[in-house]
């Protein structure tokens, strides 16, 4: 930016790079519309006002402009597609910053992953910036691939485009003062630090904040998320593609609030970005129940770009980015036209459909070949061993489980699935180091009817995660993910019914949007046919690992009560 030409520009003695008329502003400080002209220069805005002259001139035709869409809290590895890929997918949703936690990758292949994220998105139609993972591992209840260090995390925050610590999941860490964590927060002390604490409340909130943590996306009641405003945490209201907790927390915004509150979609498919958008979903979302436009627009945009210190973005005035969106309905904008710096994104369903995206090839061996299973270890056989057996329980829209008991079907002393009842069997394959481990349980709440379904994408860890009716198809779906270099596969007997290959650390896919799309309705279908009735039941599966996330989870140690954070028998003596 030439502060020289700014000047000159704002003043009217050069004409701007590109000028915007007939356009009514949304201004996000004062929650005034009014027409105006919007002068750009260098990518910056130089002016407002209906005098200035531009090289070149758009006019907006009456459409409401704001400022550019900011996601506060995403994980690209959750929609298979590279870093540039999801960038090209968003865009067209109004989206021109958006703030993303590698921590998938990165407990995959630790620092090289995320350096692989950043070196992604060069290039791209908007920002795609990063927290520095924390927690990798999560916890010591499951095997990663990988682990960040003190040393990896201080040559992380030298990165361009680090713009803060992510969530710190290990909450039952930092509570008690675990040395890593307070290590890591040391570091990350005055950046923003996000957070992660579900269910965290009283006294041992007090100590999770006291470290300088704030903001928090796992709230699911108004209730938890009041008492986490008031301890000074910014709420970061999620709605993904599981995850669904808008609604349920619309109740808590109000205009006395509203500047501690940002939208998020933490992990969100990419069907869902296609057909019903990204943050501009969020927004209208909130809108149809009852939150005033202008409050919505501002937690989408100068909120989370103020909770992330970027103060040349969030705002239409002069000095700040020029980043804008125009739509024709406050009452429900849906992007028409993006400007991101000052340029037009372009593109229908998607930025550049159909183009290839080949791996560069420096980095493909250092992100490839992650699936390493020693399959001598592998038995899903279960011997009876009592009577009653914990069995996780899906809770819908929630990435919180239950823990239930219930009587297992019992054939030749060994514990089966019984799908009339909907109880499967679950199994987590240690897949970084061939340590030949694996854990095993039962899982009530996906549906299946017949085959198995498994997938290398299973959060944090991302383990193999295999579920199903019967030991001969979970077989041939976990082998078949396994030889494709990761990814998700649905499989009935010895046939494999769909696979969506994900060779990127296990995570991603390496081929366009448009393919990885076709590869996933056709595996959504597949496992539908087997009979789940879920929204998406391999983004569930992939949360039944996670085991930071109350109540009942599973890893390659076995069955993980996240609330005591140990691992507990499978049966009840």
């Amino acid at each position: 930016m030439t502060l020289k030409r700014l000047i000159s520009v704002a003043c009217g003695k050069e004409s701007a790079d590109l000028v915007f008329q007939n356009g009514r502003l949304v201004d996000i400080i004062s929650g005034e519309v009014y027409p105006t002209g919007i002068a750009v220069a260098e990518g910056y805005i130089a002016g407002l006002g209906e005098a200035y002259q531009g090289l070149e001139t758009v006019d907006l035709g009456g459409g409401y402009v704001c400022p550019g869409f900011i996601d506060a809290h995403v994980h690209v590895e959750s929609t298979f597609v590279r870093p540039r890929e999801y960038a090209r997918a968003v865009a067209r949703c109004g989206l021109t910053t958006i703030i993303s936690n590698p921590h998938e990758i990165a407990n995959v292949l630790g620092a090289e992953g995320v350096r692989f994220m950043l070196r992604d998105v060069s290039n791209a139609p908007l920002d795609l910036m990063f927290t520095i993972p924390s927690c990798v591992p999560g916890t010591s209840l499951a095997t990663s691939g990988a682990r960040l260090t003190g040393r990896d995390i201080a040559l992380l925050l030298k990165e361009p485009g680090m713009v803060g610590l992510g969530e710190v999941m290990d909450f039952s860490g930092v509570v008690p003062g675990k040395r890593r964590l307070l290590d890591e927060l040391e570091m990350c002390r005055g950046l923003p630090v996000d957070g992660h604490c579900p269910g965290l409340s009283d006294r041992r909130l007090d100590a999770y904040a006291v470290t300088g943590i704030g903001s928090e996306h796992e709230c699911t009641t108004v209730e938890e998320a009041r008492e986490k405003l008031r301890k000074g945490i910014k709420i970061f209201i999620r709605e993904g593609s599981v995850a669904r907790n808008l609604k349920a927390l619309l109740p808590l915004i109000t205009p006395y609030n509203e500047r501690w509150l940002c939208f998020c979609t933490d992990d969100r498919r990419l069907s869902d970005i296609l057909e019903e958008g990204s943050i501009d979903h969020l927004v209208r979302l909130a809108i149809a129940g009852g939150v005033p436009p202008m409050l919505a627009l501002r937690m989408a945009t100068l909120n989370p770009a103020e909770h992330f210190r970027l103060f040349d973005r969030g705002l239409i005035a002069p000095g700040r980015r020029a980043d804008l969106v125009v739509f024709r309905d406050l009452s429900e904008p849906r992007p028409e036209l993006t400007y991101y710096k000052g340029l037009a994104v372009t593109g229908s369903r998607f930025i550049g459909a159909g183009q290839s995206c080949d791996l560069d090839a420096t980095f493909t061996a250092r992100v490839t070949n992650t699936v390493h299973v020693d399959w001598s270890g592998v038995d899903f056989r279960i011997p009876a061993a009592g009577n009653l057996v914990r069995v996780i329980a899906v809770v819908p829209d929630q990435l919180i489980t239950e823990g239930i008991v219930m009587a297992p079907l019992v054939k030749n002393g060994t514990a089966e699935s019984d799908p009339d009842r909907d109880l499967l069997k679950i199994a987590v394959i240690e897949r970084h180091r061939a340590s030949g481990r694996m854990g095993v349980g039962f899982v009530r709440g996906i549906g299946l009817k017949r085959g198995a379904m498994a997938s290398t994408v299973a959060h944090d860890h991302h383990n193999l995660m295999v579920l199903g009716v019967d030991d001969v198809s979970m077989m041939t779906a976990a082998q078949a993910v396994a030889d494709a270099g990761g990814g998700l596969a649905v499989a009935e007997g010895n046939t494999v019914l769909a696979l969506l290959p994900l060779p990127i650390a296990g995570l991603m896919s390496d081929k366009p949007i448009d393919s990885v799309l076709a590869q996933a309705v056709t595996l959504a279908n597949a496992v539908k046919e087997q009979g789940s009735t879920l929204e998406d039941a391999f983004m569930t599966m992939s949360f039944l690992g996670l085991e930071v996330i109350p109540r009942l989870k599973l890893t390659d140690l076995g069955l993980i009560d996240v609330n005591l954070q140990k691992v507990v028998p499978l049966f009840l003596r």
